[in-house]
């Protein structure tokens, strides 16, 4: 369970090959080759689960996977929304939402690092929650425009669902945030 340093293994090279999917995965969803880029983020997620079965089982874990991981995911999956929103497939107001609290998250994780405070990594409940839903919604409208359906009430329903669980997986963020910060104060 040791994290090594900085090094370029099998499972941050598949991390890697998920970030660099991320041009093309814009690509294919701007060209209206959504079929493609559906199978995309279904190969994005298995190469997800794959680098961190790999990382964790044959102790493969390193700093520079750490970060490369979740940078590749964010990537793939924000890139995935504003580009569907760019092609008038989500709403933008939903865009605009996922983005902004992504952001913030990242905000917020940057500025406890600045300061000499306990840290917490780990992600919140609500926060995997909010990711998976995400991820079903991109990959719904996906497959649906893949097949040349058009958009219905599955799409309106999984739409609330993702600005829900944002808006509850962001307010978490701040009330840990603040909570970590009034306790530096007592001290």
């Amino acid at each position: 369970m040791t994290m090594n340093r900085l090094r370029l293994n099998l499972p941050n090279l598949i991390s890697l090959s998920r970030l660099l999917l991320v041009p093309l995965e814009i690509c294919l969803i701007l060209d209206g080759r959504y079929g493609l880029a559906f199978w995309i983020l279904v190969a994005a997620g298995i190469s997800d689960a794959l680098d961190g079965f790999i990382a964790k089982r044959f102790d493969r874990r390193t700093r520079l996977g750490a970060l490369l991981d979740p940078v590749a995911d964010k990537a793939m999956l924000i890139s995935v929304y504003v580009t569907l929103g760019v092609v008038r497939q989500l709403w933008t107001s939903l865009v605009i939402l996922v983005v902004f609290r992504d952001v913030m998250i990242v905000g917020g994780f940057l500025l406890i690092q600045m300061f000499d405070l306990p840290k917490h990594y780990d992600p919140l409940y609500v926060s995997k929650l909010n990711t998976g839903v995400q991820i079903i919604l991109v990959g719904f409208v996906l497959a649906r425009l893949g097949l040349g359906a058009a958009a219905g009430w599955p799409d309106f329903v999984l739409s609330l669902i993702v600005a829900t669980t944002t808006i509850v997986s962001g307010l978490s963020y701040l009330v840990r945030w603040a909570r970590i910060l009034a306790r530096s104060e007592a001290l």
